[in-house]
């Protein structure tokens, strides 16, 4: 049948597939499960600038897409799964005092909250507050359409920019084709974590490299994000209300919550 040829010409390929990939420099694959074989004649770098160009379409799955459309798929697997406030950094707001690309892989595009204090009991807040403890976690994300050998140093060490300040840094990705193995070398080197985005079945998102814990904030850091842009002045003024109030309005974040 149709079906039983497919995956025997899968298998054949998976099994052979260092030894194809170094002969038949046309034949691609997708990361993850399942992986996905394709034919392109464009060379690395002119994928990643066609996909930075142009929408288009993920795994030749025909949904044509653009990074912003990542950005609310992203928050909601951050609630759903983690229960991570969210809200989206717009660097065109950003005020560019530092001159041309003074700012260059400063923002992140998403920032996330995590309340650990979401179960807690009223006497354990209390005292937590009293100790002046801990009560949340700040990760930031950045995101991109497609990784491949060509970019995927550019790529990690963009998120290593602008998402190292906070106690979880990710690098954000649609679909990755032949960096995997690099991206855990540098993570191994840099703790910045990754996270893989599923477009058709976005509940199957994974966090794919968990990302290293920064026990502290790098104030030093953030302090720079908040000087150059409005976005990250809220969202740290939103952190700020929250230890003082132990409450967080739903509004106030681009989260959607439902009640």
């Amino acid at each position: 049948t149709d079906s039983a040829l497919v995956q025997q010409i899968v298998a054949e390929i998976g099994a052979q597939r260092p030894l194809i990939q170094r002969k038949h420099k046309n034949i691609k694959t997708t990361e993850g499960r399942p992986r996905k074989y394709y034919f392109s004649t464009k060379s690395d770098e002119a994928e990643v600038a066609a996909t930075e160009r142009n929408s288009r379409p993920v795994d030749g799955a025909g949904d044509i897409y653009r990074e912003s459309d990542l950005y609310p798929i992203l928050i909601s697997y951050l609630w759903s799964e983690f229960h991570i406030l969210s809200r989206r950094i717009d660097e065109r707001k950003s005020s560019n005092s530092h001159g041309t690309r003074g700012n260059h892989w400063l923002f992140p595009d998403i920032v996330g909250l995590e309340d650990l204090s979401r179960d807690w009991t009223p006497e354990i807040q209390q005292c937590v507050d009293q100790m002046a403890d801990k009560k949340t976690r700040i990760w930031s994300f950045e995101v991109k359409r497609l990784i491949n050998r060509s970019n995927v140093r550019e790529s990690y060490f963009q998120a290593v920019s602008n998402s190292s300040w906070a106690n979880y840094g990710y690098l954000v990705v649609a679909e990755i084709q032949g960096a995997e193995k690099e991206l855990r070398i540098l993570s191994g080197l840099h703790g910045i974590g990754l996270i893989k985005i599923n477009i058709q079945d976005p509940a199957e998102s994974e966090i794919i490299i968990p990302a290293r814990e920064r026990l502290e904030i790098d104030w030093n850091g953030a302090n720079r994000l908040s000087e150059e842009n409005p976005d990250f002045r809220e969202c740290i003024k939103l952190v700020r209300q929250f230890y003082q109030t132990n409450e967080h309005r739903s509004k106030d974040w681009d989260t959607q919550i439902e009640v």
